[in-house]
């Protein structure tokens, strides 16, 4: 466990294991903690890094909170992956952490040797007209006119993380993941405020380098849950695949698979960055 400083913030992050880097990196509302479950499962193989990006959990700002363009969580990364090895990196990244491993990849395509982009809500793929295209921006209003609470049951019901269509995929696949699930939970709790006001927006308003992601050199697998069809972040990353000309794997669980379904999804996940299919 260590800190690094970036411009503006100290990031919190924890490595373990042996062989290539494979970073981690957490949602909106989540951090490190949330692969606990997954990183036994991986460091056989791999040095596993998870931290908690700038502004959440145990990182901290150097100044008063202020909005995270994608771009910054991407180039914080980079600094993470400067500071822990010197050789490109395997990325996992879900949420709008997929979204940080996008711009990451993007930008700094020579520090990445395989990158998988979990379910990243680019809304702006969606087709012009669709209305999901604004619902993280309104419910960022929400929560500015109403608080907390009022704003993220707004972003949840955006989501579609209150509608599951295959409830028996969904289901943790262990007690030990059911008690995870439920400590993610109280985290989340405590990050919401900062997600709201600071995460939301920027990541509503991030548009992938769909030309600069075709054209990087390592290997980009956009991957949505095989429990989350319906929701907006299975939406948007068939949209991203579909930009790209590929189609995602299809991981266990739904939008946190790997807090749910942790040994399902070290399995799929190792499988993807060794180039097999996903179900294998």
């Amino acid at each position: 466990m260590s800190y690094l400083g970036v411009p503006g913030a100290k990031l919190y992050y924890e490595m373990s294991g042996t062989g290539p880097v494979l970073l981690l990196i957490s949602g909106g509302t989540d951090d490190a903690d949330d692969f606990e479950g997954v990183v036994p499962l991986l460091q056989d193989a791999f040095t596993v890094v998870a931290y908690d990006c700038r502004g959440l959990s145990r990182s901290r700002l150097d100044g008063d909170p202020a909005d995270v363009p994608v771009e910054v969580h991407a180039d914080d990364a980079r600094r993470l992956l400067r500071a822990v090895g010197d050789r490109p990196a395997h990325v996992f990244g879900s949420s709008s952490g997929g979204q940080v491993a996008l711009s990451l990849t993007a930008r700094h395509p020579e520090l990445v040797r395989g990158v998988v982009a979990h379910e990243p809500p680019a809304v702006a793929l969606l087709p012009h007209g669709d209305p999901r295209r604004t619902v993280l921006a309104e419910a960022r209003a929400v929560h500015a006119r109403e608080g907390v609470r009022a704003g993220m049951a707004a972003f949840v019901a955006a989501a579609g993380l209150d509608r599951v269509k295959h409830p028996e995929r969904h289901a943790p696949e262990s007690p030990q993941a059911a008690l995870n699930t439920q400590k993610r939970l109280v985290r989340m709790e405590r990050n919401l405020e900062y997600f709201l006001s600071h995460i939301v927006g920027p990541a509503a308003d991030f548009v992938p380098d769909v030309d600069a992601l075709s054209s990087a050199p390592a290997p980009l697998t956009v991957a949505v849950g095989d429990a989350s069809e319906g929701q907006l972040a299975h939406a948007t990353g068939r949209a991203l695949a579909a930009r790209l000309g590929r189609e995602p794997a299809v991981f266990p669980g739904g939008h946190a698979g790997f807090v749910t379904h942790p040994r399902a999804f070290a399995r799929a996940l190792r499988a993807v960055l060794a180039g097999r299919p996903s179900a294998d």
